[in-house]
């Protein structure tokens, strides 16, 4: 006999499914994926394709060895090989990038209970893991089409550098997928316009970044198309899974990722903190829920009777 569980009303049912948002998530992130390939060469498509591999892999043997149902159709395996693939330099050795998509799908996502019951962003924390692990592999960049190599991306560079055009389209250094603000935007437009995302939570986390840097005399257009924040705001911060649920929590939730960042970049010894900010609010995800969940209708605050 099948179990039937019952739950409270209202009943709602959508015809969006995982796989479905998944696919929608995977076509917003091709464009700025491709043209990294192209700035960047063939080692690049090497590395996204390691990625995707290693991660839906890792997913498969892990739920074979557990004889737990197949969910490598979600596709959500998918989604994080290539964001974490867009998030490492063309440089990188491909076992490094092999050892990063395990670490995604086995440790922070499979070992808490797979989709929807991890607590931090699968590609945020296995970026972290390889920056500590390997810092020297993970902050060499190539020069687009070029075999110059270098790690002086925008937000290391001296203001000035960079003129805003190759800014906002991405003709920088820097990890694969993450140089041109240009075609993330037009990948969060899709997501926004399949509802698939929020605006908020970009839109906080970048207004942010730039307000602050703007008040602080730093340069504004490599705080905000220079480095990763485009792909981290728009495809990583969103994620449904380690983000609030209500529009207060996704508000909070920008801020504060748009503040640590700032912070980290302003008084911290690295140029970039866009996966540590994001990370950080990960963890706090539970709380800003808690505190910003709409009262239901009719029920009354516990508290003591008077006669």
């Amino acid at each position: 006999m099948e179990k039937l569980t019952v739950s409270s009303s209202p009943h709602l049912r959508h015809s969006d499914t995982t796989a479905g948002i998944m696919l929608d998530v995977i076509i917003a992130l091709c464009p700025a994926a491709i043209y990294g390939c192209i700035l960047f060469g063939l080692k690049a498509a090497a590395i996204l394709l390691v990625c995707v591999v290693t991660a839906v892999l890792a997913e498969f043997l892990w739920n074979k060895a557990l004889k737990k149902p197949n969910s490598i159709g979600d596709f959500s395996a998918v989604v994080t090989g290539l964001l974490l693939g867009m998030n490492l330099p063309s440089t990188v050795p491909l076992w490094v990038a092999a050892i990063g998509s395990v670490v995604a799908i086995i440790v922070v996502k499979q070992m808490f209970g797979g989709i929807g019951h991890n607590f931090a962003n699968p590609a945020i924390a296995a970026r972290i893991v390889l920056l500590v692990s390997f810092p020297g592999k993970m902050t060499s960049f190539l020069e687009p089409v070029s075999d110059t190599v270098t790690s002086a991306t925008p937000l290391a560079a001296e203001a000035g550098t960079y003129s805003a055009k190759m800014l906002f389209f991405g003709m920088h250094s820097g990890s694969i997928g993450e140089t041109s603000a240009f075609l993330l935007l037009v990948g969060g437009a899709y997501l926004i316009i399949r509802r698939v995302i929020s605006p908020i939570i970009p839109l906080c986390f970048i207004g942010t970044v730039g307000i602050l840097t703007l008040v602080s005399g730093g340069d504004i257009l490599s705080a905000i198309f220079g480095g990763g924040i485009m792909l981290g705001a728009v495809f990583m911060a969103t994620d449904y899974s380690t983000s609030p649920i209500t529009a207060k929590g996704k508000l909070i939730f920008g801020i504060g990722c748009g503040l640590i960042t700032f912070i980290i970049r302003k008084f911290g010894a690295m140029p970039e903190g866009v996966s540590y900010a994001i990370l950080l609010m990960n963890i706090l995800v539970p709380y800003i829920n808690r505190f910003t969940l709409n009262r239901p209708f009719g029920k009354r605050k516990v508290g003591r009777h008077h006669a």
